[in-house]
């Protein structure tokens, strides 16, 4: 990713390069709070607006991509190949699902858009598969019964 900021012609301070190394870093689409609470120990003067205005940067030079999964703060995928994102109903985990027709849905699904929307011009096409994770479905049930599936 640091190749692709310098790349960019983005100024490489030292506030950027750190948030571009710990989002690209991260699997699990941080949010801008969740890099500035990261990188404040190590960068105690950097402020929040900086952590935002750099990711706002990075999305606009589209280095990442600022993801609006569930409600509450975007999260930012530093992953710019074709994928797809599954989404935990309960703990709003986010990961990476590879797309498995390699891009095939946008050219599957461009000629219908562009004829249904004159002028719009198809960028991407996003899958969100939604469930519980593999963490969230091992915790205790809220059903009042065990694992088991027997009553408590």
């Amino acid at each position: 990713m640091l190749a692709r900021v310098r790349a960019s012609g983005l100024k490489l301070t030292p506030q950027r390069l750190a948030i571009a190394r710990e989002l690209a870093g991260d699997p699990a689409h941080p949010t801008a709070q969740e890099l500035f609470e990261r990188l404040r120990p190590a960068m105690p003067t950097m402020s929040f607006a900086t952590v935002y205005n750099t990711l706002d940067a990075l999305a606009a030079a589209r280095l990442c991509v600022s993801l609006s999964l569930s409600p509450g703060a975007a999260r930012f995928d530093a992953n710019m190949a074709p994928h797809n994102h599954a989404v935990c109903d309960r703990c709003g985990l986010v990961r990476d699902v590879p797309s498995c027709t390699n891009g095939e849905p946008l050219a599957e699904i461009a000629p219908c858009v562009n004829a249904a929307a004159t002028g719009f011009s198809l960028r991407a096409v996003e899958r969100i598969y939604r469930g519980v994770c593999a963490s969230c479905a091992a915790d205790v049930p809220t059903s009042g019964r065990s694992r088991a599936g027997k009553p408590r």
